[in-house]
């Protein structure tokens, strides 16, 4: 009876961990089309309008991505010297700015596609989601423990 109820227990509270982990857990897709409604709805696009602008939006995200990726391998290894420390802030800074590059190239692409005042609300929805986002993420963790 007692490893009956043993194995019972522990059967309830791993049902009751991936129940937990279900609404939280992270989906790429998800989290892209969320982003992409926000900024239609947040910076009023018409249809005609989110048909030019998403892709180009898309398109920015990815490259990003890739930029992110190399500033995560950056941090991952920390250097062993000063030699190296120098050189990881250089790249760190030198990353930093294909970003603004990027993100200025992107801009200039938008506007070809949108008007001015539907870029900066676009630019200002994006920050919002993301702000949004990481409140409410902080406020799941937070549950979870």
């Amino acid at each position: 009876m007692k490893k009956l109820s043993i194995t019972l227990f522990c059967l309830f509270i791993t049902m009751m961990a991936f129940a937990q982990e279900g609404p939280w857990k992270f989906s790429p897709e998800k989290f892209k089309a969320d982003l992409q409604e926000y900024i239609v709805k947040e910076a009023k696009l018409t249809p005609q309008e989110a048909a030019k602008f998403l892709p180009l939006f898309g398109e920015m995200h990815e490259k990003q991505r890739v930029i992110y990726a190399r500033q995560r391998d950056l941090r991952k290894t920390p250097p062993t010297d000063e030699a190296g420390f120098k050189d990881a802030i250089k790249k760190a800074d030198q990353l930093d700015l294909e970003l603004k590059t990027l993100q200025q190239t992107y801009h200039n692409k938008f506007l070809n596609v949108l008007p001015a005042s539907k870029v900066f609300e676009v630019i200002k929805a994006e920050d919002r989601f993301y702000r949004d986002m990481w409140k409410r993420w902080g406020h799941n963790r937070r549950m979870r423990r």
